[in-house]
């Protein structure tokens, strides 16, 4: 299907003169406009920074910063014309690892360079997606992650491949390589018929420890355990395999070598990490929990190789946090928090520390704080990067908002309207986010579906973290289980209530909105409430009965559901929005990528038709070569500007 796009001057046009409309143009120039630092990694004897920028389409750089005193300027490591990311220093320091497809578009290869700067080696010549580089501890191999001849990017957000012909009759795996750093020859360790999700090399070198599943890489990752493998190659030796309700992530091997650690959990999506910190003897034994109770999400796991402590970055209370675990006295002490983010989304590389632990580096921002890099002691650290000084925030302020409901206490934010005026009445929109485990915290707003910039147009944006997000322990987490669009609901509602008391806000002019499960919570809640006057539904899921079958990631549905749906299609029936559809009265907005496998296109015709069908007003786009996340600029903005335009038409 073809799409006009909307022009700001044809979004003014649209509304009437009469109507006040605040240029949008200012804010997307400086979203554009800012440089995303992708990865930054300190040096194991904590002598350099090396960190990844964008610069482009497609494109990135890498500098390294000396970080002695009077050594603050940073070198350009590569030109900067190509894909280049997945730092790894050597062990000694001396040596950068890194992927580059400087020799042919779109084909990453292997390259080491001196860690002062220099001409890069090319150690690989091969045909796949390589990924992950991270040396062997005796400096004289780097394991890669490998999926040989895949014909298109790896992950569920990219856009799946129409089928043709027998399907399923090629399944590519990504398998465990390495690569000798002298000579560049390749072995592939893992077995053939296995996904190698996520792994780390023991402190011997002699082995990995592996998360892996049989089948589909995109499809499988919820029900991978965890295995260790020699790294000659040969079978994986099962060590953990979780239970229905429980994925794992961030394998990493204590110094000692004795025991692996873990972050296990009840997780929605690949990538978006959060749970409990478990422990499992390397020699096999029973796993045990090292933070029950925790109230907040653990994101991420580092254990330097000198260093005494684990340390572990959280979602906690709609921001960010970083604690330690003592092995010693299993005692947990909180080091950091902010109300921000750290690193990027669905790119969570944790935060890097030099060997003794008395260094860490990571990525800052916040809606108020562009992103930058930074470094130094924990909690003290140094901007090291400037690449972003010129940039404003061209939005609402923020605060934190809290409230009760059954019993659980839920976290938002409140984005105020640009020049916000305590006289007058506004207009709100709420925007849930998707997952559903996952946690709305401040960031610098990216290209594309933001309802961020919606705060820029003279509207208050709630944003809650209803029961089912991370950031307050497991329980939270899990407290969603069977009751999609139910006890959620219910959260956000009292958070629109908490809204109203806080702030002026017209309680007849609130809109809702939201992407992938945001998307399915738009849909079922204007079946369940006339209370919002306007929605905006992206890729959503309107019949879990008829999505089971339709998507490419039906496992994450168990966990969730409990059965799939043959073996109890009334729990799948009760969340479905389309079994309550002559109920609805809102207005709503619909939008899809045409090759999004993860929320497929029929689910939003399902309920486009639906509405279209009882007379509601209503409107269906589909961009074309889309996946899950919009890459293409066009549509990034289009996607932006149609939203803006419905709730402009249909709450103001």
């Amino acid at each position: 299907m073809r799409i006009a796009l909307l022009s700001a001057a044809l979004l003014a046009a649209y509304l009437g003169q009469s109507q006040t409309v605040t240029p949008v143009d200012p804010a997307l120039a400086e979203i554009s406009a800012t440089v995303w630092p992708l990865e930054a990694v300190v040096s194991p004897d904590g002598s350099r920074l090396a960190n990844v920028q964008t610069a482009g389409a497609g494109k990135s750089q890498i500098f390294v910063t000396g970080l002695a005193a009077g050594d603050a300027k940073p070198a350009r490591i590569t030109a900067g014309g190509s894909d280049e990311h997945g730092l790894a220093w050597s062990p000694d320091s001396k040596q950068l690892a890194f992927l580059s497809d400087r020799e042919k578009a779109g084909q990453l290869q292997l390259y080491v360079s001196p860690g002062t700067g220099g001409a890069a080696r090319q150690l690989t010549h091969l045909t796949g997606l390589l990924a992950a580089p991270r040396w062997s501890p005796d400096g004289k191999r780097i394991a890669i992650l490998f999926t040989e001849n895949l014909p298109r990017a790896a992950g569920p957000l990219d856009p799946v491949l129409p089928d043709s012909g027998v399907v399923e009759s090629k399944i590519y795996e990504q398998r465990l390589a390495v690569v000798d750093a002298a000579s560049g020859g390749v072995r592939q360790v893992s077995p053939a018929d296995h996904y190698i999700y996520e792994y780390d090399w023991s402190p011997d070198g002699r082995s990995f420890a592996v998360t892996a599943a049989k089948g589909a890489g995109d499809d499988n990752w919820w029900i991978a355990q965890l295995y260790t493998l020699s790294a000659e190659g040969g079978n994986l030796r099962p060590l953990y395999k979780p239970g229905v309700q429980q994925q794992l992530a961030v394998p990493r091997w204590s110094p000692d070598g004795k025991t692996i650690v873990f972050i296990g959990g009840l997780m929605s999506d690949e990538g978006i990490t959060g749970g409990d910190i478990f422990q499992v003897p390397a020699a096999g034994g029973a796993a045990r929990n090292l933070t029950p109770g925790m109230a907040s999400s653990a994101s991420h796991l580092a254990w330097p190789k000198r260093s005494p402590q684990l340390y572990f970055a959280e979602h906690f209370d709609g921001g960010s946090a970083i604690s330690r675990w003592d092995p010693g006295t299993g005692k947990i002490e909180r080091l950091w928090q902010g109300d921000e983010s750290i690193n990027p989304s669905f790119q969570d590389i944790g935060i890097s520390f030099t060997d003794d632990g008395n260094t860490s580096a990571l990525i800052r921002t916040s809606w108020r704080q562009p992103p930058e890099v930074w470094c130094g002691a924990m909690g003290k650290w140094g901007q090291k990067t400037q690449v972003n000084g010129q940039r404003k925030p061209l939005w609402g302020d923020p605060k934190s908002i809290h409230w009760t409901s059954d019993g659980f206490h839920v976290q938002g934010w409140l984005l105020y309207p640009v020049h916000f005026d305590a006289s007058r009445k506004y207009p709100m929109v709420v925007a849930v986010h998707g997952g559903p485990a996952s946690s709305l915290k401040p960031t610098w707003p990216r290209p594309g579906f933001n309802p961020t910039l919606l705060s820029q147009q003279g509207y208050f944006v709630l944003l809650p973290n209803p029961r089912g997000s991370y950031g307050q322990g497991e329980k939270f987490a899990m407290a969603n289980v069977k009751d999609f669009g139910g006890g959620d609901l219910r959260d956000i509602l009292a958070g629109v209530d908490e809204a109203i008391k806080t702030a002026p806000i017209d309680p007849q002019r609130i809109g809702i909105t939201g992407w992938s499960y945001g998307g399915f919570m738009t849909m079922l809640t204007v079946t369940q409430t006339t209370r919002f006057r306007a929605a905006v539904a992206g890729a959503g899921i309107a019949n879990w009965q008829s999505y089971y079958g339709e998507n490419a990631i039906d496992q994450w549905m168990i966990p969730y559901f409990v059965a799939s749906v043959y073996d109890d299609p009334a729990v799948y029936a009760k969340s479905s929005a389309i079994n309550f559809i002559k109920r609805v009265k809102t207005p709503t907005l619909v939008v899809v990528g045409s090759g999004d496998g993860e929320c497929p296109p029929p689910q939003s015709y399902e309920f486009w038709h639906a509405l279209k069908t009882i007379g509601v007003k209503t409107q269906m786009v589909v961009y074309p070569d889309e996946g899950h996340m919009f890459h293409q600029p066009e549509h990034q903005r289009d996607v932006l500007m149609r939203m803006i335009q419905w709730f402009n038409e249909n709450l103001r």
